[in-house]
């Protein structure tokens, strides 16, 4: 029996904030390492909190592919309580670590963990919402992965300088389990019977691995995908340092600064998918659409250059916040169109694991080598320059190569 439409909603709603906690946990780190007794405690150099940020994403990309053949296989439910429970612990034991090592594997096990929730959000997406809704559905989501930083970064950094770095990562970790008794309650089990388990496997199977491989829709989806959290995934690990270290902000008012800048991502995001929605209920083609809006958004937000060279803090600030703001334009129709429009119904969750490697190498590669170039040019205006040019890259990429002629084949037989 399909799902009544408030159901779909209400689901919806819940797994947007299972993104936004997630986000939580693996941005409060960034504020952290813009609290000099943090950096004390542990010794980090530049280069170590490169690192420290990129533990989170090496582990996130190595599971997201195991984690999408999960789901295409075994269902939502079961698979994200378990890795949800998982990674709200590993942030709360972060706050008792003493050890450099210990503080790494906490990082490595929330990334594992949180490698769920994607494959596993957007496979039920694919399956319950249909396609002129799935560019807001998209938009709606993708507001939990930037209101978890925007409410996330102030909220760290005010239990940091109130209370301390290790009370922090205790409370955003135990009050994040509050969200399992609704996901229990709301969401069906939908663990497949033996019966059900062989025509899920036949269906998984239906499109494989190496035929995904060979779509260049799927590379063009990676590229963009790396484009894009290139930058955002600046924003969360560097962007707090930056706005302390560089343009004299206390830790308090660059939590507050990137607020703003996730909060207007989030909400040009669900405007603009909305807005193309709209023009593919009245007839246009969808992928014709969404492109459209992902090249604005990535145009939009290479306007972080103009930050770099800003005179002024109050310039600095301004372009910080309306380029992030603008990359809105890309984000819910890039979800949509990469892992929706594009994508056969059976292999959503391996399809979107195979992204998600791409957009986990570009957290990882983010972090670590903005931290070596601030090391080498000691300052932040270098790092700007690689994001301006993978933005554009993202832009001339969407154009190229995100066509429907090449996305993956489903094998018939």
């Amino acid at each position: 029996m399909a799902a009544t439409p408030a159901r779909v909603w209400g689901v919806l709603a819940l797994l947007t904030l299972g993104m936004l906690i997630s986000f939580v946990d693996r941005t409060s780190l960034s504020s952290a390492l813009a609290d000099s007794r943090f950096v004390e405690a542990f010794a980090l150099t530049n280069v170590d909190r490169g690192w420290l940020n990129s533990a989170f994403f090496w582990a996130y990309g190595l599971m997201q592919l195991p984690m999408g053949w999960v789901v295409d296989r075994y269902g939502v439910k079961r698979p994200y309580t378990i890795c949800f429970a998982l990674w709200c612990a590993a942030t709360a034991i972060t706050g008792a670590v003493t050890a450099l090592a210990a503080l790494i594997l906490m990082r490595l096990i929330i990334g594992a963990a949180e490698a769920v929730v994607i494959p596993a959000s957007y496979r039920w997406i694919g399956n319950n919402v249909p396609e002129h809704h799935k560019g807001f559905a998209a938009g709606i989501f993708a507001m939990g992965g930037k209101l978890g930083p925007a409410i996330g970064a102030p909220l760290a950094a005010w239990l940091i300088v109130h209370q301390s770095w290790q009370f922090m990562f205790v409370a955003t970790g135990l009050a994040g389990l509050l969200w399992l008794m609704p996901w229990m309650l709301m969401v069906k089990n939908d663990l497949p019977s033996k019966e059900q388990l062989v025509v899920a496997k036949k269906q998984a199977s239906s499109v494989s691995l190496a035929s995904i491989l060979k779509s260049p829709v799927i590379w063009g989806a990676m590229i963009n995908n790396f484009c894009y959290g290139y930058f955002v995934f600046y924003c969360m690990t560097w962007m707090p340092a930056y706005l302390v270290e560089q343009r004299g902000l206390t830790l308090k008012n660059s939590g507050l600064y990137t607020f703003f800048s996730f909060i207007g991502i989030a909400l040009v995001a669900t405007v603009a998918g909305w807005a193309a929605d709209r023009l593919i209920e009245r007839g246009r083609d969808a992928v014709f659409v969404r492109k459209a809006f992902v090249i604005a958004g990535f145009v939009g937000g290479s306007t972080v250059l103009l930050g770099a060279y800003a005179p002024t803090l109050e310039a600095a600030l301004f372009w910080n916040v309306l380029s992030l703001t603008l990359l809105g334009l890309a984000t819910a129709n890039n979800l949509a169109l990469c892992k929706l429009t594009l994508i056969p119904k059976p292999v959503i969750g391996l399809a979107v694991g195979v992204q998600q490697v791409a957009t986990s190498l570009a957290g990882g590669v983010s972090a670590s080598l903005s931290g070596w170039l601030l090391h080498v040019s000691g300052s932040y205006d270098l790092p700007m320059k690689v994001i301006f040019v993978f933005l554009l890259v993202g832009a001339l990429n969407t154009a190229i190569l995100l066509r429907p002629k090449w996305s993956p084949k489903v094998n018939v037989e």
